[in-house]
C-alpha cells in the first residue's frame, strides 16, 4: 500500500526554521509531482509549494523567498526549508504527491498525514 509520512513538525519561534520531510513508501513504480499544503484553523487547505521530477518549483506568493522545496527522488522524498517563520504560517502541512504504483499504468493522487507547525512565541 503506497502511502506518504510525514516529520519535522513542531513549536518555533518567529524568526526560525523548520524543515519538512515527506517520504514515499510500498509499491511505487514512479513519481511525479511532489509537494506541501497547509491548513490553519478555520480556514481551506492552501498550496504550499510543489516541485516536480525534474526539479521545478511553484510557490505560493505568501512562502517566496523564505521556503525552498527539494526532492530527493532516488529516496521517493520531498523536503520543505522553511526560514523566517511567521505566526500566520501555522497550520497542518500536508505532502502531496501524484504517484504510479507498480501495477497500474495510471497516476493516482496521495495525500500525508499532516505535520503541525505553530510559530509563536
Amino acid at each position: 500500500q503506497v502511502q506518504l509520512v510525514e516529520s519535522g513538525g513542531g513549536l518555533v519561534q518567529p524568526g526560525g526554521s523548520l524543515r519538512l520531510s515527506c517520504t514515499a513508501s510500498g509499491p511505487i513504480r514512479s513519481i511525479n509531482a511532489m509537494g506541501w499544503y497547509r491548513q490553519a484553523p478555520g480556514k481551506q487547505r492552501e498550496l504550499v509549494a510543489t516541485i516536480t521530477s525534474g526539479g521545478s518549483t511553484n510557490y505560493a506568493d505568501s512562502v517566496k523567498g523564505r521556503f525552498t522545496a527539494s526532492r530527493a527522488n532516488a529516496e521517493n522524498t520531498v523536503y520543505l526549508q522553511m526560514n523566517s517563520l511567521k505566526p500566520e504560517d501555522t497550520a497542518v502541512y500536508y505532502c502531496n504527491a501524484d504517484i504510479r504504483g507498480l501495477f497500474t499504468n495510471l497516476y493516482r493522487n496521495y495525500w500525508g498525514q499532516g505535520t503541525q507547525v505553530t510559530v509563536s512565541s
